[in-house]
């Protein structure tokens, strides 16, 4: 299709690169000529595999699982390059909306986007899904089949989160209103995690369950579900030791994992320094990060989580401020968790929120590329040395005709053609990793080497 018109071309650039490259051009020997030539029929199938779709035959929609520090499909790796939308489950409840889930999908896939985090919760307000502990509006779960099918027809994985630190769309706070309204006496939206009837309320949701009504395949049997997220952002500020949230991730992962042991689990983290780390405290935006009850390493190491997830707001936790002094941040705060990723929990991290608001003082669109650049380029350093640097997405991507749900941080392609063009890049760039290595080539092969003269060059 038209929509990928883009992305094939920049393909066959890199074919034509490679094809007119010597293996002196990188000083190489018989061998590095061999292997460009298996790096070139690979890719050479790779764009002659390219579905109506995506790019991935349907033979090949198999489950992302999680090999060391890496994701693998088909034992290649899966390194990610996607993007946030929220609110995709309410809009596919409105017939007259329903119509933006789809420009999304199709949007992100033509600029090669293949992973997309989206809220499966919206938990007693209006269109909730979850109107009562563990009663649900069919029509609004019906929705939610609707955005995972359309998932799939784009090639797009989805990382669905199961609940929110926040009160939107209900949240934790939801859940304590719940337990007081069932004669509870609770007074801290922090109940949420250590009373047992709310953890029951917790446990008790049945989306890992459902049966999709458009493909009838059940959510937990469903490739297109890249993980499940616990929660969107856990804080417990009651309890800054960590323990009481520790608690709950260790019953909720092991909860998960039981239902369904074939998706990966994450747990929503910021990435936050805690307690068992203090020597990895100074890498936090400010003070206040070390109180708020999550603890990054600990936090990850709960049995049953699959990989890490760290968030990137330099403007929310450090200044609003447009400053440089937040990108070196970025780069400081991404090279930490990688690090601590490899080292302690041996495991791909994800940095599965970044962006900045154009509400910020200061802002331009220069300085967004400029950020989006230095957290991708992050990820490819970590990606040629087969690091756990796994991916990054955006916060978040829109379609025309929606900016009354703009934060401020949204991202429509036809109003960013820069910013368009460097996500095109780094999809590219990832797909031809993922596409030329395999898992057998324990990073060390030629078309690894080739991959590290060709792919990071500016001029691709």
């Amino acid at each position: 299709m038209e929509i990928f018109g883009v992305r094939i071309i920049s393909l066959v650039l890199f074919l034509m690169l490679t094809k007119n490259l010597s293996c002196n051009a990188f000083g190489g020997s018989m061998k590095d000529e061999e292997a460009l030539k298996e790096g070139q029929n690979d890719m050479e199938n790779y764009v002659s595999n390219y579905g109506e779709m995506g790019g991935v035959e349907d033979d090949d929609w198999q489950m992302v699982q999680k090999k060391g520090n890496q994701f693998v499909v088909n034992d290649k790796p899966f390194y990610v390059n996607g993007f946030n939308t929220y609110w995709l489950m309410v809009f596919a409840a409105d017939e007259s909306t329903r119509g933006k889930v789809t420009e999304v999908f199709k949007q992100a896939s033509s600029v090669g986007m293949t992973v997309c985090r989206t809220w499966a919760f919206n938990d007693g307000q209006w269109r909730a899904l979850q109107k009562s502990p563990s009663v649900y509006d069919e029509e609004v779960f019906k929705a939610l089949d609707f955005v995972v099918s359309e998932a799939k027809k784009y090639k797009i994985r989805l990382i669905l989160s199961l609940s929110n630190n926040w009160e939107a769309y209900g949240g934790k706070a939801q859940y304590v209103k719940w337990g007081n309204a069932a004669g509870l006496n609770l007074t801290s939206d922090d109940d949420f995690f250590s009373h047992p009837t709310l953890r029951s309320y917790y446990k008790a949701h049945t989306v890992l369950n459902r049966v999709n009504t458009f493909t009838n395949i059940t959510y937990k049997e469903d490739p297109t579900i890249f993980a499940w997220e616990l929660m969107n952002e856990p804080r417990c500020t009651s309890d800054p030791t960590g323990d009481k949230l520790q608690d709950w991730i260790q019953e909720m992962a092991f909860q998960v994992k039981k239902i369904d042991p074939k998706h990966l689990v994450e747990v929503g983290l910021e990435g936050f320094y805690g307690p068992s780390t203090p020597q990895r405290t100074q890498f936090n935006p400010n003070t206040y990060a070390t109180q708020v009850g999550t603890d990054f390493v600990r936090n990850h190491l709960a049995l049953g989580v699959d990989f890490a997830s760290v968030h990137i707001y330099a403007d929310s936790w450090i200044s609003q401020q447009i400053a440089d002094s937040h990108l070196s941040f970025v780069k400081s705060w991404m090279e930490a968790h990688i690090e601590d990723a490899e080292k302690h929990l041996g495991m791909p991290v994800v940095f599965a929120e970044f962006g900045v608001s154009s509400k910020d003082p200061g802002y331009n669109s220069s300085y967004r590329d400029t950020l989006i650049s230095s957290v991708y380029n992050t990820i490819l350093n970590s990606t040629k040395k087969g690091g756990s640097g796994a991916g990054s997405l955006l916060w978040q991507f829109f379609p025309d005709g929606t900016d009354n749900m703009d934060d401020g941080y949204a991202i429509v392609l036809s109003k960013s053609p820069s910013t368009s063009n460097i996500i095109q890049l780094q999809s590219t760039r990832l797909a031809m990793f993922n596409s030329l290595c395999n898992t057998k080539c324990n990073w060390g092969c030629k078309k690894k080497k080739l991959l590290n003269n060709i792919l990071y060059h500016d001029e691709l």
